[in-house]
């Protein structure tokens, strides 16, 4: 501890460090199958006789959890393929066999079950909760139980989903017209809260919050706008004079600067350049403050400005320049980004698993699964058609003879450091590509090869419980981006109330701020691909008290003329670690891409073949990280199974 972390709150006492390495308190009731979690905790039961735990309310390291991945890494790096005497823990076969339980498996078991409705099905995930990204995070706060999201966020865009996805959904029961009332979408103007750039005394020299938001929130959140104009903006951003003239000269500059590329070559020209390419060579920026302030805005493509395709960069982060670039306006239709449930596409999960598995929790709505209590002793019974194991290490898939012939797959898998292996007419892998190649030997050289290729985008999401939000009011901020901070990103939950759980309308009420952090490693030349596997390191390697650190540094440094005092507002920290996280699209600076999206070209496309009675349905075999892609592919997978 360093002497300025009393001052911070490192030291009090808060709900952060009952399971900081995940694992520790599971190993008691990690001994059989069935008898994972004997009972649970759930938001209005928060204690029980029983010592087990209930996943959502862990706090500390979360997501790509300690103990989660340790067996398939014990296989991928090392090699090892022996934990012991298999044991066979189910009599009889499964119909199918779910490796993964994401919302890609969730949703394969249950396009399966609709057309299969007797199916006995099994899935399988390594993690302690169901729902792979879409991660439900809560906290208990003075006997309130706020609800917030680790992972998947929203359903975007949901009018334009496929018939697949639409047809999950309704048999689900969400309707999206619930969200219209739902998200408080007038919460941000009411209260006055803006966006802005928040720039912290240790990188710039004092901290500031400048409303300042280009178009980084247009479209994701209804803030209100600020009455400065535009200079009055940029004198109060901590650069130098010569950089406040160009970065003025970014923000109103309306003349196309590169009239000498044809209207119908501008955008293939622009995809072809990076940001900052196009900032220096076409807006002749060069002054490096200007550069160091836009650098890692473009947070979602988890590389810095020169990494990132221009078109990208403006279109997709929001970045200033379009008027630069001669491009018509874009004027596509999409709908409000409003569709979020309080744990985000948790409830989505939570509503798939109960389909599924009823006796895991009452109810029938998808207002009433937003509070509903959760046994997940249930998870995995007997009994039950749908069963639900968790800490589960799928180790090995192979078919139970030839691979053209066969009538069974053979699925091992780890628990506890104990070897089980159960039997399938059919498996879909729904788990990440990166680790199929090592799951099932049968696979083709060329198939392996073309799995491997997806390198997912590392990312961190933290969830931190505050006694209030009288500094976000204070300082009229509800969401900024902050330029050379550790989470790139901070923003006050979204203003969603649904059944029985009701947002923090008062800023003297409890509340959740979600913070981002997307590792990378700037201007040194690598690839986003290279990028992504170092930060992967990076995300395993880092120890939760340094997360919590900057944590509360950026969170003083930012609300504190506001009121704000770490040690006494901050009640509690989850972080969720996704070292293999948004599968992403391909970067055109870096890699061929084609007109359609299921090129046969791509790696993707190759790497989802089915092979015998074993499919692959995930977010990387549509390269797009979003729901829609995850359920479509399960749905394109099971179609191919059955």
């Amino acid at each position: 501890m360093f002497e300025s972390d009393k001052k911070l709150g490192m030291t009090r006492m808060i709900t952060r460090r009952d399971i900081v390495h995940g694992i520790g308190a599971l190993g008691a009731s990690l001994v059989l199958p069935g008898a994972l979690t004997a009972c649970s905790k759930t938001p209005t039961q928060k204690t029980n006789d029983c010592k087990s735990v209930y996943p959502p309310s862990l706090t500390g390291m979360r997501g790509n959890h300690d103990g989660a991945f340790d067996a398939a890494h014990q296989l991928a790096r090392e090699g090892r393929t022996d934990w012991g005497t298999v044991q066979y823990p189910d009599n009889g076969i499964y119909d199918l066999v779910v490796v993964g339980g994401g919302l890609s498996g969730l949703s394969a078991a249950h396009f399966y079950r609709k057309e299969k409705p007797d199916a006995r099905i099994l899935i399988l995930d390594n993690h302690d909760d169901f729902g792979g990204h879409a991660k439900r995070n809560e906290f208990d706060v003075e006997g309130r139980t706020l609800i917030g999201y680790g992972g998947s966020q929203t359903m975007q865009n949901p009018s334009g989903y496929n018939d697949a996805v639409k047809s999950l959904l309704e048999d689900l029961g969400v309707d999206f017209n619930r969200f219209n009332t739902a998200f408080d979408q007038n919460f941000y103007k009411r209260h006055d809260l803006k966006g802005g750039l928040h720039f912290n005394s240790e990188k710039w020299g004092v901290d500031r919050i400048v409303p300042l938001s280009f178009r980084l929130f247009e479209g994701y959140i209804p803030l209100a706008d600020t009455t400065l104009t535009i200079e009055e903006i940029i004198d109060q951003i901590p650069i130098s004079e010569a950089a406040k003239k160009e970065f003025l000269h970014l923000m109103t500059i309306d003349e196309d600067l590169i009239p000498h590329i044809p209207q119908d070559e501008k955008w293939d020209y622009l995809s072809s350049i990076s940001y900052r390419d196009f900032l220096s060579k076409h807006l002749g920026i060069t002054e490096e403050e200007v550069f160091t302030v836009l650098q890692d805005l473009g947070a979602g493509e988890g590389s810095g400005i020169e990494a990132i395709p221009t078109t990208r960069a403006l279109s997709d982060a929001g970045l200033p320049g379009w008027n630069a670039t001669g491009l018509e306006d874009e004027d596509e239709q999409t709908d409000p980004y409003i569709h979020h449930f309080p744990d985000g596409n948790a409830s989505i999960a939570r509503l798939l698993v109960r389909s599924m598995v009823p006796d895991v929790a009452p109810g029938t709505t998808m207002d009433d699964i937003v509070t509903a209590n959760f046994d997940y002793s249930k998870l995995d019974q007997a009994s039950s058609s749908v069963r639900v194991r968790l800490n589960s290490t799928v180790t090995n898939v192979v078919h139970d003879g030839d691979l053209g012939s066969a009538e069974t797959v053979l699925i091992s898998y780890v628990l506890n450091n104990q070897a089980f292996q159960v039997r399938a007419r059919g498996c879909v892998m729904a788990c990440n590509n990166s680790i199929i190649p090592y799951l099932c030997p049968e696979l083709s050289d060329a198939q392996q090869e073309a799995l491997s290729y997806q390198v997912k985008t590392p990312i961190l999401y933290t969830t931190v419980a505050l006694r209030n939000w009288r500094a976000w009011k204070n300082l009229g901020f509800g969401s900024v981006y902050a330029p050379g901070s550790y989470h790139i990103h901070a923003s006050l939950d979204f203003p969603v109330s649904m059944g029985n759980y009701s947002f923090s309308s008062n800023p003297d009420e409890p509340v959740l701020v979600h913070m981002e952090r997307f590792p990378h490693i700037n201007n040194e030349g690598y690839t986003n691909s290279e990028q992504f596997r170092l930060a992967r390191y990076e995300l395993l390697s880092t120890p939760f008290e340094t997360i919590e650190r900057n944590v509360r540094n950026q969170l003083s440094s930012m609300l504190h003329d506001g009121g704000f005092d770490p040690a006494q507002d901050i009640l509690g920290i989850t972080v969720n670690r996704w070292s293999h996280g948004y599968a992403r699209w391909y970067n055109s600076l870096f890699e061929e891409t084609y007109d359609s999206w299921n090129d046969p070209r791509y790696p993707h496309m190759r790497a989802r073949k089915p092979f015998g009675r074993v499919t692959i349905a995930n977010a990387d075999s549509d390269a797009n990280a979003m729901l829609e892609g995850a359920v479509g592919q399960a749905h394109r997978a099971v179609t191919e199974l059955l």
